[in-house]
């Protein structure tokens, strides 16, 4: 090595750049993580239930009628966890109930939720392909 190219490569003068192996394999592990990143998040939302409540009825002390609606995949088997709550939110009433696969997307439901004290609401928790 001369002089000159080690007072270049000393102070930054000289440039060597990455092999082009290095490049193109780090682009494929760039790639392979945004695919797998998105298949991800398809994969995820295709088997995502969504629930609403779309109405309640207070009974008497020990029961709550609970009107809600779902949207879930066709053809997937769903349970949704029910409850009912007093007037500062505890819950006074769980049901946890399992839905039988239908064809069409979106269907509504009535169930009575029993409790253990007088509730001011009843609510869907939570909502899951099963």
């Amino acid at each position: 090595m001369t002089t000159q190219q080690m007072l270049d490569e000393r102070y930054g003068r000289s440039r060597r750049g990455a092999p082009r192996w290095v490049v193109v394999a780090a682009i494929a592990v760039a790639v392979a993580v945004v695919v797998a990143f998105a298949w991800m998040t398809v994969a995820g939302s295709l088997s995502s239930v969504d629930s609403d409540t779309t109405g309640f009825q207070i009974v008497d002390e020990h029961s709550v009628v609970l009107e809600f609606q779902i949207s879930a995949p066709a053809g997937a088997s769903v349970a949704c966890a029910l409850e009912a709550q007093d007037v500062e939110h505890g819950v006074v009433g769980w049901k946890v109930v399992e839905i039988e696969p239908s064809d069409t997307h979106a269907r509504a439901f009535r169930e009575t939720i029993p409790t253990v004290a007088e509730a001011t609401t009843g609510l869907v928790n939570s909502c899951w392909v099963s």
